[in-house]
């Protein structure tokens, strides 16, 4: 009895779990059953709400699959139209390309000798506009080559002829780039300054060749504007240009860059080749070094000329006077004579060597400064040249070698150095010839002198 108790109660519960689910499904307000009667009732509602839903979807899933059969037939319906309508297209795709071939053939029938004639004025029209874009004469007249693109453009295509007035002004605009060619004009135009800023100045064209404005500054025309030069030709360049730009008529001196229609290459090329103290600059450290012992060695060799340019003086008086002076080399050597008469010839001739010995250090200081300096100069300028070709090959080792300019400019900025060595070199060569010159010239006074009073005391002491 108990057992049968727990399998009741375990059917309660499952029927009440069934029948709230049931009305949990139908969003319905659960209950609790009050009686076993009341649940029967409960469950058999439950059992048809969930067949009806069954049924229900079960509609749905049939409607479905025949809807989707005949999705399947419209589908292979218009495949089969398009097919069909894809090969109505080609056939007429065919029928066009004759008709076109015909039509081609019927155009090149009736151009005849015009064909050649558009070819040529097509080739005409491309050089002129390639001319036209980097030409001065469009810095006065912009936009012209905007015509012959449109121009080429047009007759590229072979259902377009070019009208009269077109090839006209073809004609036209070549006429005026020749006439303007020789023509200086003044005109009002937008400038770009060296610090970029942009104002309307007065400008002179000269020609295609140069334009510049009434400051003498020469003008580049890049892209359609004109930009004043950052770094300008040689100051008398400048002043011509300011005379011509100020001028009213009359013939006037100016500095034409002949390659100015090509772009002005032999301006800039002007323009950017260094100065003097550029390429001093160039040299580095060790330019720097060569510079200063040049300025030592000429200061020294100069120094030692007017040093002995003055002893030089002294002996040549000494040399008019029987007395001696002790102010000079030679009177010093005479002095000796003079301080010892009663001397024998030997021991005088050897005093006297030994004051020509004393005297002549004093006239040749410098001279193995000068000539060390002349022989270190070159070398000094061979190592600033190797230390920069290291550097010139470091880096085309990292760059590459794809610039020739690139790599000329580190040569030639490593060959400075060579150049400062000879510079320094060659003239301390000529200082020391000179300065050597002057001394071992006083010298041989010296030597002369003291041979002759040796011997004249040789002379007396024998009679």
């Amino acid at each position: 009895m108990k057992a049968l108790n727990t399998i009741f109660s375990a059917l309660v519960l499952g029927g009440a779990l069934a029948v709230s689910g049931v009305a949990m499904a139908q969003d319905a307000p659960a209950r609790d059953a009050a009686s076993l009667e009341e649940l029967l009732g409960l469950v058999k509602q439950g059992q048809a709400q969930e067949a009806r839903e069954n049924a229900e979807r079960e509609r749905r899933f049939a409607a479905d699959k025949a809807n989707q059969a005949k999705a399947l037939q419209d589908a292979k319906a218009e495949r089969t139209r398009q097919e069909q309508l894809s090969s109505t297209l080609e056939a007429k795709f065919e029928e066009n390309e004759l008709l076109v071939a015909a039509k081609q053939e019927q155009l090149r029938e009736r151009l005849g000798s015009l064909t050649e004639l558009f070819g040529h004025l097509t080739a005409a029209a491309g050089d002129l506009s390639s001319n036209i874009e980097v030409s001065l004469v469009s810095s006065q007249y912009p936009d012209r080559e905007v015509f012959l693109k449109e121009l080429i453009a047009k007759m590229s295509g072979s259902d377009k002829l070019p009208r009269i007035e077109e090839i006209e002004r073809v004609w036209y605009e070549m006429l005026r780039e020749i006439t303007e060619t020789g023509n200086v004009v003044r005109f009002n135009t937008e400038v770009a300054t060296a610090t970029g800023e942009r104002a309307d100045r007065e400008v002179v064209r000269i020609g295609a060749f140069n334009v510049i404005d009434t400051d003498g500054n020469y003008l580049a025309f890049n892209n359609g504007n004109l930009s004043v030069l950052p770094r300008q030709p040689a100051g008398r360049y400048n002043a011509w240009a300011k005379e011509l730009a100020n001028a009213d008529s009359g013939i006037h001196q100016f500095g034409i860059d002949p390659t100015g229609p090509t772009g002005g290459s032999f301006l800039a090329a002007i323009i950017d080749s260094p100065t003097l103290e550029e390429r001093w600059h160039q040299g580095g450290y060790v330019g720097y070094a060569i510079t200063a012992v040049g300025v030592f060695a000429f200061i020294l060799a100069i120094f030692r000329l007017i040093v002995l340019s003055a002893v030089g003086a002294k002996v040549s008086s000494q040399l008019k006077n029987k007395t001696a002076n002790t102010n000079n080399p030679l009177g010093r050597v005479l002095k000796i004579h003079e301080d010892n008469p009663g001397m024998d010839a030997e021991t005088l001739e050897l005093k006297m060597s030994e004051g020509v010995m004393r005297e002549t250090p004093k006239l040749e200081s410098g001279l193995t400064l000068l000539k060390i300096i002349a022989a270190v100069a070159p070398l000094m300028g061979l190592l600033g040249t190797v230390t920069g070709m290291i550097i010139t090959f470091q880096a085309i080792t990292i760059f590459g070698a794809g610039d020739p300019k690139a790599m000329a400019g580190g040569i030639s900025s490593a060959l400075v150095t060579t150049v400062l060595g000879l510079l320094v070199a060659i003239p301390t060569v000529l200082l020391h010839t000179i300065v050597n010159g002057r001394a071992q010239r006083i010298i041989h006074v010296l030597n002369e002198q003291a041979t002759g009073i040796v011997a004249e005391h040789s002379e007396s002491s024998g009679k």
